[in-house]
């Protein structure tokens, strides 16, 4: 029935399809079934007379997203908000009426599920996808939104022949390259070995097919072989006293692929398409049942795996063993039923234990999935300290921004525009001259903050300073602010640069700016302006009633930016100038500035001074 629900469903009465669901998902209250049930009649409402593009009615799809949420067992909360998660921005919507009438963890789950809907995904290499998965969990504050998202791409695949052909391809490649990795972090196989499976089958339908056929070959037999097997761990597991469940299975097709590229081999010489699971009660009888296969059929070497004692990054936890039975290799896993759900349902398996719903008795107080599904004690763990904690592990200590075009740049905590110019091409990053932030200006100082759209700007007479060596982090920008001073500044030397370095503890923070000397009209600490610089240029122009703040004074060289103040035009501040920090909403005021290095137009050339 579960099945059906998810997979098949072209029912389109709306109190028939809400009562399959209550009787095919029963792990819910009755008020969460009402407030179910009320999602489901509002969402019907506003989609009723909709098709989609393929001509199937519009409610199908959420509704089978909402299932694929209640088969992980995941709460209330985020089977209504699978219905609603593409209906921001729909006509006749209404998020303020959802929040009000669903709790505000439904709307927040909305909102952040339109989040990552609307961004522009373009992953060109490996590298960047994982970044791309990265910055999924950056820009949002409930790891249900990925839950969410990951239903709603598990159900598009599984009815990806209703789209364009044009887009199959693109669509499954997204999903290989971005949801199926991400799903297995989690640690939710069942989600990861189907996306995979379905990618496979449209961006290379011919080796799926192939592999297909190659599984299907002589299945009565494989049948046969596997059904003795498993009578002979029954009997062996009964002498000991153990109560078990085995079951077989087929490994899934993209895996299958996998190993034969890796490898180099047919389908037909991999010794691992078929293998038993075995299912007990606990930790100590998996490695019993161990002991009774090895004594039922000789073990091939190195082909013993304890992921028991040392589990995966993902919390996966299981006996992997390879046995001679019969002639034919046989692959073999133990584990108990808690691993099992683990192994399943990954992070999603967090509802699933606080509604104790699994065979297992596991409450909350000895939930061991967080972090990243690693072991942790903990009497009070709520979904706030679950997220938090599972999302620092996963980024690190990395952020991620975006490019004006799109692009994911992952770059160390604490990174400024300077090491984002740098990233992006060393000639960007020496001609650098101010940076905007989410459209806003920002001082090159500022340490940059994840899902920030950064774009530089530049000026080819623009150059690397020493004072820049002081808000880096990367090592690259690092490097080439110092090559070039050691080359083009003479008053430039190792210690001098060493004790701005960004990893210098001293150097930190900040340092106030240094009051300039002034001796007979001339600046001691700078090189004099060249020829012309003695406007300030903003965008195209240098047409601007312009001062400069006494508080920073200032001068040519330095990276600034403009203020712009009521009646008094644009005040010039240095960039790291504190108290401009300090403005209230100067963001919404500041433009960005450069010293202008050419001549006004139509302007007769200067002459220079004796």
């Amino acid at each position: 029935m579960t099945e059906h629900l998810s997979t098949n469903t072209t029912q389109t009465d709306p109190d028939v399809l809400i009562d399959a669901f209550n009787k095919t998902y029963t792990a819910y209250t009755e008020d969460e079934k009402t407030r179910i049930g009320a999602a489901w009649r509002y969402l019907y409402s506003l989609t009723k007379d909709r098709l989609r593009p393929c001509g199937k009615p519009y409610c199908l799809h959420p509704f089978r997203v909402a299932c694929i949420l209640a088969e992980s067992g995941l709460d209330a909360d985020s089977v209504i908000a699978g219905f609603f998660h593409s209906m921001a921005g729909f006509a006749g919507f209404d998020l303020e009426y959802a929040e009000k009438t669903f709790g505000h963890a439904v709307a927040g789950i909305i909102s952040g599920t339109a989040k990552i809907t609307g961004l522009k995904i373009h992953n060109k290499t490996l590298a960047q996808a994982d970044s791309i998965r990265k910055m999924l969990f950056a820009m949002i504050d409930d790891i249900r939104v990925i839950l969410v998202k990951l239903a709603d791409r598990l159900d598009r695949m599984r009815n990806l022949s209703s789209a364009l052909p044009e887009e199959r391809k693109q669509i499954a490649q997204e999903v290989i390259d971005i949801w199926a990795p991400l799903a297995n972090r989690l640690g939710m196989s069942n989600v990861k070995t189907e996306l995979e499976d379905l990618s496979l089958k449209f961006t290379n339908p011919e080796v799926f097919q192939q592999l297909k056929k190659i599984v299907a070959l002589k299945k009565s037999e494989r049948a046969d072989y596997l059904e003795k097997a498993q009578k002979e761990i029954y009997r062996a597991a009964s002498r000991a006293g153990i109560d078990v469940t085995v079951t077989s299975r087929a490994k899934h097709f993209y895996s299958i692929y996998q190993k034969m590229r890796k490898r180099n081999k047919s389908a037909e010489e991999l010794f691992d398409l078929l293998a038993l699971r075995i299912i007990c009660a606990t930790s100590t009888e998996c490695y019993t049942l161990v002991g009774l296969v090895h004594n039922l059929w000789k073990p091939l070497d190195g082909r013993f795996k304890d992921y028991i004692a040392m589990p995966k990054a993902n919390g996966y936890q299981s006996l992997h063993t390879t046995v001679l039975c019969e002639g034919k290799p046989l692959e073999i896993q133990i584990r108990t039923q808690y691993m099992h759900d683990i192994a399943e349902h990954g992070v999603a398996s967090h509802w699933l234990y606080k509604k104790g719903t699994n065979h297992d008795t596991v409450t909350v107080q000895n939930l061991s999935i967080i972090n990243q599904l690693r072991e942790m004690r903990s009497r009070h763990i709520t979904d706030e300290e679950f997220f938090r904690e599972i999302k620092e592990e996963l980024l690190g200590d990395s952020i991620f921004v975006f490019t004006p075009k799109g692009d994911v740049i992952e770059l160390p905590q604490g990174s400024t525009a300077i090491d984002f110019a740098y990233h992006i091409h060393t000639a960007i990053g020496m001609t650098l001259v101010s940076a905007k932030a989410d459209g806003h200006i920002i001082p090159l100082s500022a340490p940059l903050k994840n899902t920030q759209i950064i774009e530089v700007l530049t000026n080819p007479q623009a150059h690397p300073t020493v004072n820049q060596l002081s808000f880096v982090k990367t090592a690259k920008a690092r490097g080439k602010i110092r090559a070039w001073l050691q080359q083009h500044d003479q008053t430039f030397t190792e210690h001098a640069g060493a004790h701005r370095d960004g990893n210098d503890a001293e150097a930190a923070e900040p340092k106030p700016p240094t009051p300039r000397a002034h001796k007979k009209g001339t600046l001691t600490d700078i090189q004099p302006a060249p020829d012309g610089c003695e406007k300030i240029r903003i965008g195209n122009t240098t047409n601007f009633l312009i001062s400069k703040a006494k508080c920073c004074n200032p001068v040519f060289g330095d990276d600034i930016v403009g203020y712009v103040s009521h009646g008094r035009g644009i005040i010039i501040h240095r960039a790291d100038c504190r108290n401009l920090a300090h403005i209230p909403n100067v963001e919404n005021r500041t433009l960005a500035a450069a010293w202008d290095t050419e001549p006004e137009k139509n302007s007769p050339p200067r002459k220079k001074k004796n």
